[in-house]
């Protein structure tokens, strides 16, 4: 099965705790899940993303219950920045052959992203082209917050120029109480249906699968 690769219109938007929350919904439904956070940033022991995955794998999947935070990443970075800008060298064979050892643990691999679409893992090297590459089911979070529509839409059409199908669901945690008023109406208006994590997370599996 392909694996889904968790991404998100910036940074702190919400990316580990949706992916959480689909290692939940998945392994409800019989899938033994894995995770896989292939570069982490801002790592001054243990990286704390790769922690909160694995923590939540190890309740469900048995063949990650002997692994540690380190294991689900290909590199982790003390500077909090970009990959490229953290590391000046990555090689993307350790990050593949990460991917595949993890692959084979479980039937679904989930794979959180750093930061959104566009960050350099080198330097003509990006993420979404990590999600083309990995051929993967493609779940992007957007923010409630002020201006998320603006990189919402910036980020579809990134996924559409690359022709990269995917999902789409918002985050209802910043600015959450002017929501309804700031962002939903141009949501409403525009998109045929769109979903929230908090109270759709049964649809946005269905439509992941599906696809």
């Amino acid at each position: 099965m392909k694996p889904i690769f968790i991404t998100a219109t910036n940074t702190n938007i919400g990316k580990t705790y949706t992916t959480i929350k689909l290692i939940q919904a998945l392994s409800n439904r019989g899938y033994k899940v894995g995770a896989f956070k292939p570069i982490e940033t801002g790592v001054e022991d243990t990286p704390v993303d790769a922690a909160m995955l694995l923590n939540e794998v190890k309740k469900h999947n048995e063949n990650f219950k002997s692994l540690e935070p380190n294991d689900i990443t290909a590199y982790t970075f003390e500077l909090p920045a970009a990959p490229f800008c953290a590391s000046g060298d990555i090689d993307l064979k350790v990050i593949f052959d990460k991917y595949q050892e993890l692959s084979s643990l479980c039937d679904i691999l989930l794979v959180e992203g750093a930061g959104g679409l566009m960050v350099p893992i080198l330097r003509d090297y990006f993420m979404i082209d990590l999600i083309k590459e990995f051929d993967a089911k493609t779940l992007l979070v957007t923010a409630s917050r002020l201006g998320t529509i603006n990189d919402t839409m910036l980020s579809m059409e990134a996924l559409n120029n690359r022709e990269i199908a995917f999902s789409w669901a918002v985050n209802l945690y910043e600015d959450r109480e002017s929501f309804d008023e700031v962002t939903k109406p141009f949501l409403d208006a525009y998109f045929k249906n769109y979903y929230s994590v908090q109270e759709d997370m049964g649809k946005i599996v269905d439509e992941l699968l599906r696809n």
